[in-house]
């Protein structure tokens, strides 16, 4: 298990995390975390030799962490612009009163699935990609 990449591919996720506060409009993110995951997927297949899947898996599990912790301290930033988790806050049949622990308790989740298509795209890259080869 490679941990120092991992967590540097985890920055990503910690400057999606600051960025998705303040700057990032909830409209266009996704097209920021495709290119994001193509890029880790790229690097993942370039600098590992195998488990890629669980690499790409354990990177979006860390960015969960990240992404996460920063939205529940930068909470009513996030909220007011982000209009549609507000709704979707409110909607939450067990946790309408506490949307902080609402976003502790789905955060999980979305890592898990996003760990799953990142592991997959760089399973996927790794049968596609070249690797690099170390040099003596």
């Amino acid at each position: 298990m490679n941990w120092k990449l991992i967590f540097q591919l985890s920055v990503f996720g910690l400057i999606m995390a600051f960025t998705t506060v303040w700057l990032i409009p909830e409209n266009i993110e996704p097209a920021f975390w495709i290119a994001i995951f193509l890029f880790c997927a790229y690097i993942l297949a370039r600098a590992r030799t195998g488990k890629y899947f669980l690499h790409g898996f354990l990177v979006s599990l860390v960015n969960c962490v990240w992404i996460t912790a920063v939205h529940i301290i930068f909470y009513t930033s996030y909220i007011a612009n982000h209009p549609n988790v507000a709704k979707m806050a409110e909607e939450y049949p067990i946790f309408p009163t506490h949307p902080r622990l609402a976003m502790l308790c789905t955060g999980p989740v979305a890592g898990i699935s996003f760990g799953i298509v990142l592991g997959l795209f760089a399973f996927i890259a790794s049968k596609i990609v070249n690797r690099k080869v170390a040099v003596r």
